[in-house]
Parts: structure tokens; sequence; C-alpha cells
């Protein structure tokens, strides 16, 4: 305690409150290809919806990866994903096509780069589904709708597609115009920027359906943005720039799902931003950025910017001119219409492309997992995510499945073992393997898609530790149940399981009427021990978490008698809270002079055993029933 130099009062706290914390049990993470979403970034995803809106519905090429982080998220709501690199490209408005794996990378490619790659818009990720996307911009009010350009003296007769303007400099190829006296709406196909533009009837291939009649006196033609009618009004100016004596700084930009591969409709409207700024210092009233470009890049799910339009650069491309203060000439006030291409797939993940994505989850002081299922991955990357990450972490296990082909087999218990000591030849308690596949409704193109079984295997993990506690075993008819399985490839028989179990293969066994059920519990560790069981290698996971964060707070205390019962205090409670829900059987804390001995005091270590008799699941019951005589008493048998 501090030492006091004249007379006063010091009042201390003392806090012996401390606990035990609680640690999570059920956070999964995966890695594999998607359809869309940003590449090599940790995602947290909660449903199998948010997995559809950031990673895109499953296609052919996707579809086993995708629904093996839908099915464990059927089980439970926390699934960190990454998308591997797969050699995808972005569309870009330039069309062709440029690698932006998300915002981070973006960031570091820097401006230039991406202008020179991109030119003016670029799918936020990379996949062919970018290349259904269309932008469209408006930065003006006279972009927005004009309604005094005339044609010239002509009889514009019906089917007519080229139409003589007095000016045509200021429409836009993808722009709308209507005859004075006319409601019919066409669209403008080409535009030679002088006098004549091509037209066609809005949806059609023909030219005007009734006849203009301008011989003698020249028609109005009232020219509109494509996609006015999306916005209330026209971009003008900002009250912000209004104060600061700016003018003209508005913009509407509208995103449109070109082709409808992204929703299925083609032309539907996917995000609408109004009333954006082309100053650089541009705040909304909430005090977020609503510079087009920041705004555009923080917001929009499927573009980021690339390139001011050329006519705007000297208008806003640099720091100097793009402030509010300044009135903004637009001097193209030409609405901009870019379809991007370019984007391209390659949805088959190398093995090294997966171990990258995995090896995120390495860090365990950013990425807090405990389960972690392989999906379709081969017996290398799966090893290799046992070793790398479930070893060097030690606190999460990694769940696999064997490949199809091995499980649709004539012999599938035994190429199952096979693939298990050959292909695998893993040695873990940290490592679960399943015996197969499942057969499941793939809502999203309708069809039955075979999807492999170590998602579902995991979610039964998230299952056991909502219903019981993670220490209880998620096998059997209580916990064990498989979800959304219309068959499995293998159900083995008793002798197969037989075959499967002494070699630590967890089998998945379809019972009539009873459904598709987990019946093993075991980890893939070769040697007898009590870690050969699914249940008490995460009982000591949660113990050897929990107790490991707590002990954080005995750092840079004082090793004395005070500190280590301080210790006893905090993890006896918990021991005995855990014994009590049934997670062991007996324990015991070791933390004195006995094992802290001078030598150790004098080396800074604080050193405390534990020992725990963990509770053991029941693989086996043997059911004795014994026939007597009716003149026989119980006591005569020994019973």
């Amino acid at each position: 305690m501090a030492f006091q130099l004249s007379p006063g009062v010091l009042v201390r706290e003392i806090d012996l409150t401390q606990v035990v914390p609680a640690v999570a049990t059920s956070p999964g993470a995966f890695a594999g290809a998607f359809q869309w979403g940003p590449v090599d970034e940790v995602i947290n995803i909660s449903s199998e919806n948010e997995l559809v809106s950031v990673f895109g519905e499953p296609n052919a090429d996707t579809y086993e990866y995708f629904f093996t982080a839908a099915n464990f998220l059927s089980y439970g709501s926390n699934l960190q994903v990454v998308r591997a690199e797969t050699g995808n490209l972005n569309a870009t408005q330039d069309g062709s096509g440029f690698l932006i794996k998300n915002m981070t990378h973006y960031d570091n490619l820097g401006a230039s780069a991406v202008a020179t790659g991109v030119g003016d818009w670029a799918a936020k990720y990379p996949g062919t589904l970018g290349n259904s996307l269309k932008v469209s911009t408006c930065t003006s009010a006279n972009a927005y709708t004009q309604t005094a350009i005339t044609t010239t003296a002509a009889n514009n007769s019906s089917g007519a597609t080229s139409i003589v303007l007095g000016d045509s400099s200021a429409i836009g190829v993808g722009d709308l115009i209507v005859f004075d006296g006319h409601s019919t709406e066409y669209e403008v196909t080409a535009n030679d920027g002088s006098t004549t533009v091509t037209v066609n009837e809005l949806g059609k291939t023909t030219g005007l359906t009734q006849a203009v009649d301008g011989s003698s006196v020249a028609v109005n033609v009232t020219v509109k943005w494509r996609y006015h009618a999306d916005f209330d009004n026209a971009p003008g100016t900002s009250a912000q720039a209004t104060a600061k004596g700016g003018s003209a700084d508005e913009m509407h930009v509208i995103v449109i799902d070109e082709d409808g591969n992204i929703t299925g409709t083609a032309g539907t409207v996917l995000e609408k931003f109004g009333h954006l700024s082309v100053a650089i210092d541009a705040k909304k009233s909430d005090g977020t950025v609503n510079w087009y470009v920041e705004h555009i890049n923080q917001y929009s799910n499927y573009i980021v910017w690339g390139d001011h339009f050329a006519s705007m650069d000297a208008d806003v491309g640099n720091s100097s001119a793009g402030l509010l203060n300044n009135a903004f000439s637009h001097t193209n006030r030409v609405p901009q219409y870019a379809s991007l291409s370019g984007g391209t797939d390659d949805n088959a993940p190398t093995d090294g492309e997966l171990q990258t994505a995995y090896n995120h989850f390495a860090n365990d002081e950013l990425y807090d997992v405990s389960l972690i299922p392989t999906g379709p991955a081969s017996g290398t990357v799966s090893k290799w995510v046992v070793d790398n990450v479930a070893e060097v972490r030690k606190d999460c296990m990694v769940f696999l499945s064997p490949e199809l082909a091995d499980s649709t087999s004539s012999t599938a218990a035994e190429d199952i073992v096979d693939f298990r000591n050959n292909t695998a030849n893993i040695n873990s308690s940290y490592a679960v393997m399943d015996s197969g596949w499942k057969y499941q409704y793939d809502r999203y193109s309708d069809v039955y898609r075979w999807v492999p079984l170590n998602g579902d295997v995991a979610g039964c993990c998230v299952r056991t530790d909502l219903v019981a506690d993670p220490f209880f075993s998620p096998a059997g008819f209580n916990r064990g149940q498989i979800k959304n399985a219309v068959k499995v490839a293998f159900s083995p028989d008793k002798t197969d399981r037989d075959t499967l179990y002494k070699k630590g293969v967890n089998p998945v066994v379809s019972f009539p009427g009873q459904g598709v059920v987990l019946f093993g519990d075991k980890t893939m560790l070769t040697s007898p021990s009590a870690f050969d069981r699914i249940n008490v290698r995460r009982l000591f996971i949660v113990l050897e978490k929990a107790i490991a964060t707590a002990a954080k707070f005995q750092l840079f205390e004082f090793n004395d008698t005070f500190t280590r019962a301080n210790f006893r205090n905090l993890v006896e409670p918990f021991l005995r809270d855990i014994q009590g829900r049934r997670g062991m059987y007996d324990f015991k804390v070791v933390c004195d002079e006995t094992n802290n001995t001078p030598t150790v005091i004098d080396a800074n270590e604080f050193r405390a055993d534990i020992f725990i008799k963990p509770a053991r699941s029941i693989n086996f019951i043997t059911l004795t029933f014994v026939a007597t005589r009716t003149g026989i008493s119980f006591e005569e048998t020994g019973v």
C-alpha cells in the first residue's frame, strides 16, 4: 500500500470476486469455395440466409462447401467462414477482369492501380455473378430529365428507328425519350453525339410503334434518365454544400441485376443510393460519409469505385477541386450506364488454397473457434488443419469425412478405413472422422445432392452444448440425430460398425423409423486413453481454456501463499460446478509450496496441478436376464 507522508485517510479496494469465466464451446470455423463474397477474409455467419446473402447461393461447383456450412448452421448460429482463393477475377467496367479479394486488398492496391485495372466501377467480389451487374449514375438535374429538345421537321413513321434531333449531345445511350403528345417510352440504343439517335420501344426490339408527325412543326422530346422513376427527385445541391456556398454537388447511383443471375429476374434493382455528393468532404446529417466514392465502397454489397468519369476529373478528381464550397460544372450531363464483365469463376480450390484459408484460424487470439468441419476437403487438407490449427491451438476439434467414392463402393467399410489409415493418416484427439456422406435436397436448384457429414457431426456437438454440456457425448439417439438426411451413402451394419469403430471412425447409421444417427463418439487418437472420446477431449478443452483465461490475472502478482490461495479459490468452485453437472467424477487442485518451491519462485514461475477424473460415456451395454424356477427365492440365487 502507499505510504502517507502527512495525516489523512487512504481508501483502498481489494477485489476478491474474480471467478473462472465461461468460455464459448460452439463457434465453428470453415473454409471453402463460394460464388460470391470476400476472399481470404474471415466473416462471421449466423444463419443459412446470411450465408446466402454474403456468399451467394450454391451451384454445381460450390454446393458441397455451401451445404457443409449450412448444415452446421442448422444446429447452431456461429460459423466463421473464409472463401478460399481460387484464381477468380472481379467483373469490371472495362471488361478485362481484375482481382480484388476484399476491401483490405482494395485499399492495399491503391487508387491508381484499381483505376488502371478496373475503369469506373468493379464488382465488389470475384466471380461470374459480377457479370450480371449494371451500374448507372445520374450527376445532375439536367441528366435526370430534359424537356426542351426538339426533332427536326420530319415525319417519323411507325417502325422508324433513327430520330434526328436539334442536338443529341446530352442524351445517353440507355436514356428514355418520349415525344410530346405521346405516352410510349423509347430507349436510346445509339447516339452519334451530334443529332441522331437510334431508338426502340422500351423492352422491345422494334422502333417507333406509332408515327410521329413532325413534317410541318418540330416536335419536342422529353429525355429521361432510364432509372428516374426509382428516385423521388433529381440530384441537385445538398444542404451542406449550400451552407458552404457550393452548388450542384449531388448525384444518384443505382445497381441493377441486368441479366438476372443474382436474383433470378433480369432488371431487378439491387440497391440505389440517392443524393450522394461528388465533394470529398461531404457528410450526411448523421455524420456518416456522403462522398460518393467512400459511401459506395462502405455500403454497397455489389460494387466498388474505380475511377471518376473522364468528364468529372477536372471537377472532382483532386482534393483542391472537389470540396463542398465549389460549384460543380459536371460538363458532361449525360447519365452513365456501365455493364460489368470479365468476372471469372474457378470454384475448385486447391489443397494449398484451402490450407491458406484455414490458416487464419491458427491465431487463437484473433479467432475464438471450437469446431472446424472440413467439408469435402481432401485427407491432405484435413490432416494439415489438424496438425497446424487444432494441435497448435489445443482448444478446438477438426471434423472430416471420407471421400464419396469410398462411401459408395461395394467394400465401403474397408475403403473408409484405408482413407483413415493411409490418406488422412491422423493420430490426434483433436480430430473426429465420420463414415460418409448424406443425400439432401437442394432447394436452390431443386435437385438432391450428396454432401459430406462432417458439418452435421460438428453440428451435433453444437446441439449437445445447447441441450446438455460440451462434456456429454454428441452421439446416440438423444443428441446424435442428423438433420435433413434423405439417406446416407453407406449405413454400416453391426459387422461394419465394428470394423470402423476400432479404427476410430464414427459410424453414421440409418435406423428404420428412427432417423439417421451418429453412432459413435471416438476421436482419431490411436492409443488407448480417455482422450479417445469426444466428450473427454471437449471437457478438457473447456477446463483448460476457462482456467487459462482466469490464470492470466495472476501474472505479475507475487508467488506467495495469498496468491496461491486466491487461485485455488477461483478454480475449485468452477470444478465443483462441472462435477455437479456430471462432467467429472472427482478432481483435486494442488497449488501450494509443494509445487511452488523456492526454485520455481526464483524462476518467476507459478505452478498449479489440476487432477481430473473425467466422466465416461457408455458405449457398451450388457443386459443379463436370468430365468429361475418358481419355488426359488432371489436370495438363493445371490441376486
